[in-house]
């Protein structure tokens, strides 16, 4: 192979983000500002509040905040990116700015799926054992168990990152996506990708089949307690203990699983409509998914809802 086509690092990639249609990104731009804006404020006072109120000083709300400060570094890693790409009329990043963001994403995206796994099991013990809800889960249990989601993630992210980035790029080194993504980049690669393709199905397996089976299984158990409590006011309390939870979980995974597990036959449309297609479902997991986390944690916790009438009464009071 003639070793004059690679790309140098000092070259970078394109991204075509969306190049293909100008008409729609001044559009995308002000949406994706406002989910982005939000994203950051939302998730900035669920953060507050849960290191501020003493009475929310419990592990379902450590987890909480650690789910907050994941998805303020997720969009951060991609969104600034974006809005910049809907702007500028060529869209350039260096190789080393998209091995930074490629590690970022790929990492907080990995670190959300155990930690929800987590944020499960807290449920499960809430709601099962009860009793030894505070000797299972006590600080020396809860802090480690998020530190090794965040440990676990930003593994993997290492691992996928240095897999992919050493490998010899060519050709017009054009990323079809907002972002560098590390499937899109991938198909840039003039080399054997088998092992990457290898290592991201373990991968795939580690941090998305286990923690969804994990879930899966606690909300079994969970359903089966509530179902045996005698009256509907003592059900309808258990189940709004992990509501919240229960659906981040449905808004997380189903999107990951409509967007990696969707059909790819040919659109009798062109290929076109299918890769803004792709596009756009991207960024309804990277930007519109962390904003729905801090909505829906703000509007179906009672605990939370209460602790941020406190703290903006505090703020009054002090004026």
């Amino acid at each position: 192979m003639d070793r004059s086509n690679q790309t140098s690092p000092m070259v970078g990639f394109i991204l075509l983000g969306l190049s293909a249609h100008p008409g729609l990104e001044k559009m995308f731009f002000v949406l994706i500002l406002l989910m982005y804006l939000v994203v950051l404020l939302g998730n900035g006072v669920l953060m507050l509040v849960t290191t501020l109120d003493s009475h929310l000083h419990m592990p379902m709300y450590f987890f909480l905040g650690n789910l907050s400060f994941l998805d303020i570094c997720y969009t951060t890693s991609s969104v600034p990116l974006i809005l910049n790409s809907f702007l500028t009329p060529r869209k350039t990043i260096s190789f080393s700015g998209c091995a930074v963001q490629m590690f970022l994403s790929f990492a907080m995206g990995a670190t959300e799926c155990v930690l929800l796994s987590m944020m499960a099991f807290d449920c499960y013990v809430a709601i099962c054992n009860p009793l030894r809800y505070p000797v299972i889960m006590s600080k020396a249990a809860y802090v480690p168990m998020a530190i090794s989601s965040w440990a676990a993630g930003l593994t993997t992210s290492v691992v996928q990152t240095l897999q992919a980035m050493r490998l010899p790029f060519c050709g017009d080194n054009i990323i079809n996506h907002f972002t560098c993504e590390i499937l899109a980049v991938l198909k840039l690669a003039c080399a054997d990708i088998s092992i990457n393709v290898i290592s991201m199905v373990v991968a795939n397996v580690i941090f998305l089949a286990i923690p969804v089976l994990f879930i899966f299984v606690s909300y079994m158990f969970i359903i089966a307690t509530i179902l045996r409590i005698p009256s509907a006011e003592g059900r309808k309390k258990a189940f709004s203990t992990c509501s919240a939870h229960l659906t981040v979980v449905v808004v997380f995974y189903g999107t990951i699983l409509f967007m990696y597990g969707k059909s790819k036959a040919k659109d009798p449309l062109g290929a076109d409509k299918q890769d803004l297609s792709d596009k756009l479902i991207s960024l309804f997991y990277g930007v519109v998914t962390p904003m729905l986390n801090t909505i829906i944690y703000s509007l179906r916790n009672k605990d939370v809802k209460a602790a941020m009438k406190k703290l903006i009464h505090q703020k009054h009071l002090t004026e």
